[in-house]
């Protein structure tokens, strides 16, 4: 059945305290996932116009569309960001997702992986991950997860392996908007 279901999406810190929460995703459902996607059990969620709630309580809605990928076992996730001049891929290196019922959550270590609709890549929040590996203590276990996580991530974008291609992107958000951008 090809039915979207409604996931919340939380991101917390090492340390456990929450980090933000996406309030309405909406999974695509096993029958439209690309073969590739299908193959690593990918979890494929669509959000527009979602409230998001920070840390400290404060809401905003997003007001770009984005379509996230997360990959078990893996130590980061991916959303790509529908924007007007292209696609967007905006990454994190994470945690594995850990999903209870329809809530998806995974640890955010701070560094993050851009990659702009004209292929331009940059890799941010270096200082943010140095400051958080000594406030929260990273071990090395967890350290060198993050670091094979940033480098298996590259290693993706620049080989544009799944989930960099656009096409795919959008035909998941068309789906999504023919079901009534509801499920």
């Amino acid at each position: 059945m090809n039915t979207f279901s409604s996931y919340v999406i939380k991101s917390f810190k090492h340390d456990g305290h929450l980090h933000r929460m996406w309030l309405k995703n909406w999974l695509v459902p096993e029958g439209l996932l690309h073969e590739d996607h299908r193959k690593e059990a990918m979890l494929v969620l669509i959000n527009s116009q979602t409230k998001i709630v920070e840390a400290d309580g404060k809401e905003w809605v997003s007001r770009i569309p984005g379509v996230s990928f997360f990959i078990p076992k893996q130590w980061f996730n991916v959303v790509a960001l529908l924007e007007d001049n292209g696609i967007r891929y905006y990454c994190n290196v994470a945690s594995p997702p850990y999903v209870n019922g329809r809530v998806i959550t995974y640890i955010d270590y701070d560094l993050d992986v851009i990659r702009m609709p004209g292929g331009e890549v940059y890799v941010v929040d270096q200082e943010e991950y140095e400051q958080h590996k000594q406030l929260y203590h990273y071990s090395s276990v967890v350290d060198g997860k993050v670091k094979q996580g940033l480098k298996a991530l590259l290693a993706r974008v620049q080989g544009a392996e799944p989930p960099f291609r656009d096409e795919h992107i959008k035909f998941y958000y068309e789906r999504w908007r023919e079901h009534g951008a509801e499920g």
